[in-house]
């Protein structure tokens, strides 16, 4: 006589799936949002429409990315690497190949900024050097470049942007010609050199200068300045009333070594932070942006 042997199944408890959605998402890191490209057309309209943006500096891909998740519109691979970074003191010994390497490291850590690069001292003094230099950062990554100078550089500046290659001029104190300035001074004090900078910002706007940098000059000169371009100006040292702020990412955290002497228009945002840098960073943006910074302290 044969015997069936009884079996047992073994049933397993299924969790829901609403359940298991929800163990699921709490073990991975919630998703970003990718952010849309910052460009010279985001910049213009947020001129036309009175919106302030935010811009540092930054030298590598790690402070790259936190200052793009804080929400900086604009990143700066400044040759003030020279002095925050090479212990110089003065940006003059920055080199082609340093503005290469760091434009490098900083091109992968953006997240959507817009990257502008520093043409370093001496290799735009031609209209040659200006294209040859030019296309070497925005063959690593720069989408716009930034030169030091006031209308000799029209000539460079029409070059560039009837190739293809969009110029920020800097003008007020240019950290390039310290030696002929005569030290780190306000510019544009004297009502004669005033009027000269205006006229001479519009010269490089005609001759194609998409962006302009005021560094230290008085607020009546900035406004006024920001009011005859239509394109967008970014200031540092230059009052409340141009478009855009920038400052130099190791003041802005109070990392500065006390060697260096900071001027006024410095803030250190990493005290009013509960989130480390990347808070610190958020501040700094919320402040430019809802024009808390700079104070009349800051300014000229």
């Amino acid at each position: 006589m044969t015997t069936k042997k009884a079996t047992r199944k073994k049933t397993v408890k299924k969790r829901p799936a609403a359940k298991r959605k929800s163990a699921a998402a709490k073990s991975e890191p919630p998703a970003q949002t990718p952010r849309a490209q910052v460009t010279l057309t985001t910049l213009s309209n947020m001129k036309k429409r009175g919106k302030k943006f935010a811009c540092l500096t930054a030298y590598d891909a790690c402070i790259s990315e936190l200052e793009c998740l804080a929400g900086i519109d604009l990143i700066l691979v400044g040759d003030s690497l020279g002095m925050v970074l090479q212990g110089h003191d003065s940006t003059l010994p920055v080199t082609m190949n340093d503005m290469i390497y760091h434009t490098t490291c900083v091109r992968r850590g953006n997240r959507g900024a817009m990257l502008m690069a520093d043409l370093p001292f001496m290799s735009y003094a031609s209209e040659a050097q200006s294209l040859e230099n030019a296309a070497a950062l925005m063959q690593v990554g720069a989408q716009i470049v930034k030169l030091e100078g006031g209308a000799w550089l029209a000539e460079s500046t029409r070059l560039l942007a009837e190739r293809g290659i969009p110029v920020c001029a800097h003008m007020g104190l240019t950290p390039q010609s310290i030696n002929r300035l005569g030290g780190f001074r306000v510019q544009g004090r004297n009502p004669a050199k005033a009027e000269k900078m205006i006229s001479e910002a519009k010269i490089l706007e005609e001759a194609g200068a998409s962006i302009l940098l005021l560094e230290c000059v008085p607020v009546s000169l900035a406004k006024a300045i920001t009011e005859a371009l239509r394109i967008p100006v970014i200031g540092i040292g230059a009052g409340p009333d141009t478009d855009a702020q920038i400052m130099v990412v190791h003041d802005m955290l109070g990392i500065t070594p006390p060697s260096i002497r900071l001027p006024r228009f410095v803030k250190n945002f990493l005290p009013e932070s509960t989130n480390g840098i990347q808070g610190a960073i958020s501040a700094y943006v919320e402040a430019v942006k809802s024009g808390a910074f700079p104070a009349p302290e800051h300014c000229y």
